[in-house]
């Protein structure tokens, strides 16, 4: 698994106009190839009276699946420039759609190439760019003696505890990056005297930071 990504968590929309011709853009997350031509489709029933709904999609890691179309506009011109927006940022698991409305003035290569990278930039902007951080799912058990101590030393290390159960026993379920596991266990060890216990529960991906 790749250690991190770029993705987005929300949906965004903005939209430009340019020479009378209105450029409207979607950015959704997306986790699947059917997932994205579902939101083509939903944006094409949206907008039923638009002349192109132009669009490209980056689903996976690992590798990455891309595709694009340009929906009838001059080859090059539209599906690309989206899917250049996305790989630019490094964006994966996203879908972003451009519905144009024609507005009666040609607008040459250039100005579609253009009209179309700046309404996809502009609906990826409005979404947001977060990196996603493979972790490790840990749980952390000790007797309430011990929890309070493990407690300021997660926190104090900046471990995210995503919750914890308090019954005879306390446990911390916490999400740790794999290079610190070793590190972190051993640290509660030490200052339990080996009476905690440090268990790996799985694996996910969660969200680091905003950008």
């Amino acid at each position: 698994m790749t250690d991190r990504y770029h993705t987005i968590l929300n949906p965004g929309q903005d939209e430009l106009t340019e020479k009378k011709s209105r450029f409207i853009g979607y950015a959704m997350p997306v986790e699947s190839e059917e997932a994205a031509y579902a939101l083509v489709e939903a944006v094409k029933k949206k907008h039923y009276d638009a002349r192109h709904h132009c669009y490209a999609f980056a689903v996976g890691t690992e590798p990455t699946l891309y595709r694009f179309s340009d929906d009838g506009e001059p080859q090059g011109t539209a599906g690309k420039p989206i899917l250049e927006v996305m790989t630019g940022r490094e964006v994966v698991n996203a879908c972003i759609v451009v519905t144009r409305y024609f507005g009666g003035t040609l607008l040459g290569t250039g100005g579609l190439v253009r009209a179309y990278t700046e309404a996809a930039r502009l609906a990826l902007a409005n979404a947001g760019i977060c990196v996603m951080q493979y972790v490790k799912l840990v749980d952390i058990t000790a007797n309430y003696n011990d929890a309070g101590k493990i407690q300021y030393f997660l926190n104090s290390g900046q471990i995210r505890i995503t919750s914890a159960d308090y019954t005879n026993e306390v446990v911390f379920h916490t999400m740790i990056p794999p290079d610190a596991v070793s590190y972190i266990e051993k640290k509660i060890m030490d200052m339990t005297a080996a009476r905690a216990a440090v268990t790996i529960a799985g694996e996910t991906y969660c969200r680091q930071d905003q950008k």
